[in-house]
């Protein structure tokens, strides 16, 4: 036992054949399950170095690139009651084709020849501008004339004030001379007394002067009197030219005023016919949307007024119709945590409803059924739903899109990010990290459609 002998001791012949030894043995299968879980081990650490590639996943539907190629809803333009129905629901329809006609229900345009009396109306509207027209242009004649009269009357009156500035200078030299005449008569009546008191002149000679003196202090007294009645004369004619003035003045100023009164009335008139117009307009315009029509190439889906003399009110929904032309998308929503990462232009593969798919996430080279899109809108706002809306077109590099594919239909989305160890994004999401940004590499910008030095989300 102690090992310090060179005999050797054997236990095994006395043991042999003991009951305990044979239940105490380890049975075969124990060794074989201990090498299958080796071997599953193994397995299992060569499977943690297999690379895996992250992704965001979202789910949303079919939809339509522009806003014009979605279904819509046409609406009535004014309020009616359904007549007659042109279409069928799921029939095709092109642009311009009658989809239903309505009858009027407002008592205002009952009348159907209410378009060709409110014509009537405004040519008589125009006709009355026409008069007007006319009658400013007798009144502007007529302000004319006043005024060539005027300065006609003027020009007499001027000249009658000319006159009597004239005599009255002529009568003022008449007075002088007679005011002359009678100083010399003064003295010569002076000389003759004195020579008449010497003897030296006789009396008729001194009475002859002494009359003659008489006469120029009658002419004296005649020239200051023709000399207050041309001034006099002045006078009543300056007055004339005012009243002249005044007289014409308030002649043009009716004529004007009545001439601006008819011109007021013309505009009255001219707004009464634009305001018929409009009307007319209007009206003609109503009368075009008795009938509707389809906007563009399409199907109708569903019609939502189905009755007929079911009155229907302005705005209220007619038909739905699908466009016949249109460029799939889907508009998938994203949680708010992976924004960042989803930026224009970045692959989607999608996994599309009633269309038979196997998607492994971590392989996509494995997945089957699955088809690529590319990221062309980001909404800036968040949905009410509370995540972010993503827009998704075809990728024109990849295989088409099944073209059984309809709007509305659902379809799962799984953005693809970087490659890494699957060990690595088993810890990842043991700790809640977000996935690795795949940043492409120089040459791959336009497979990804993404700047490689760009930052997250752009």
């Amino acid at each position: 036992m102690l090992d310090i002998s060179n005999n050797p001791v054997s236990y095994g012949d006395e043991l042999k054949g003991l009951e305990t030894q044979a239940k105490t043995k380890f049975p075969v299968i124990h060794l074989s399950m201990r090498k299958l879980l080796l071997v599953l081990l193994a397995i299992f650490l060569v499977f943690m170095f297999l690379p895996w590639t992250q992704n965001v996943q979202g789910t949303g539907y079919l939809t339509t690139q522009r806003p014009e190629q979605r279904p819509q809803t046409i609406h009535a333009t004014i309020s009616g009651r359904i007549e007659h129905w042109y279409i069928t629901e799921g029939q095709p329809v092109r642009r311009g084709d009658t989809i239903v006609y309505l009858s009027e229900v407002k008592s205002d345009y009952f009348d159907p020849q209410l378009v060709a009396r409110t014509g009537g109306q405004v040519s008589a509207k125009e006709g009355a501008i026409s008069s007007y027209g006319s009658k400013v242009g007798a009144l502007e004649a007529q302000i004319l004339a006043m005024q060539r009269e005027q300065e006609n009357k003027l020009q007499q009156v001027q000249n009658k004030i000319r006159q009597a500035e004239l005599k009255i200078e002529s009568e003022q030299a008449a007075l002088e001379q007679a005011r002359l005449d009678i100083q010399i008569a003064r003295r010569q009546v002076d000389g003759v007394r004195n020579l008449y008191d010497k003897g030296l002149k006789s009396l008729t000679e001194w009475e002859d002067k002494k009359s003659k003196m008489q006469e120029s202090e009658a002419k004296l007294v005649s020239a200051e009197n023709k000399l207050a009645s041309a001034r006099n004369d002045l006078a009543i004619y300056q007055t004339e030219l005012s009243l002249t003035r005044n007289e014409y003045a308030n002649k043009i100023a009716k004529a004007q005023s009545d001439k601006f009164s008819t011109l007021s009335e013309k505009y009255d008139a001219e707004a009464s016919v634009n305001k018929l117009r409009i009307e007319q307009e209007n009206y003609s315009r109503r009368s075009g949307f008795y009938y509707i029509l389809a906007p563009q190439d399409g199907y109708i889906v569903k019609s939502i007024k189905p009755g007929v003399g079911e009155i229907i009110k302005e705005g209220d929904p007619i038909v739905s119709i699908l466009p016949a032309n249109y460029a799939l998308a889907v508009e998938m929503y994203i949680r708010p945590m992976d924004l960042p990462l989803i930026g224009v232009g970045r692959s989607v593969r999608f996994a599309f409803d009633g269309w038979p798919s196997f998607f492994f996430s971590g392989w996509p080279g494995v997945s089957t059924g699955m088809f690529s899109g590319r990221v062309f809108a980001i909404d800036r706002n968040i949905s009410p739903n509370g995540k972010f809306r993503v827009l998704v077109a075809p990728d024109p590099e990849a295989e088409p899109w099944p073209a059984a594919l309809q709007v509305g239909g659902g379809a799962k989305g799984i953005a693809m990010l970087d490659n890494v160890p699957l060990w690595y994004e088993f810890w990842r999401m043991l700790n809640g990290f977000p996935p690795n940004l795949y940043q492409p590499k120089a040459g791959e910008n336009a497979a990804d459609g993404k700047d490689p030095k760009a930052k997250p989300g752009q």
